[in-house]
């Protein structure tokens, strides 16, 4: 059975948006500006193979493509090209910056997450 809390049921990004909203399956409606996406991108490249997830500043913010990745994931190319981080649900829903999962005097802070 799967993971409701991980489970994607509808994803909003719409062009020139420069936030993402996800609706989970368990009720929860994730916000994702694309400065915190973008930052935190998961990709090598960005990364390094490291267990630790820094804040990357920098890179154009803007969304050309999201697609699915089988039922796991997103696939985001951002408007400078750079498209090689796939986005897991586990990893997004980590990610959400709604005033639930981060209060707004935390809103700010961009420190080091781990790798999920």
């Amino acid at each position: 059975m799967a993971d409701r809390r991980t489970t994607p049921i509808a994803v909003r990004s719409p062009f020139r948006a420069t936030t993402t909203e996800i609706d989970w399956a368990d009720g929860h409606k994730g916000i994702y500006p694309h400065e915190v996406l973008r930052g935190y991108c998961p990709c090598a490249g960005c990364q390094g193979h490291s267990g630790e997830v820094r804040f990357i500043s920098g890179g154009d913010t803007s969304i050309k493509t999201i697609e699915p990745v089988g039922d796991y994931a997103l696939h985001v190319a951002w408007g400078d090209g750079h498209d090689t981080g796939i986005y897991t649900f586990r990893y997004l829903r980590a990610l959400c910056q709604c005033a639930e999962c981060v209060p707004p005097e935390r809103r700010d802070e961009r420190g080091e997450r781990q790798r999920l």
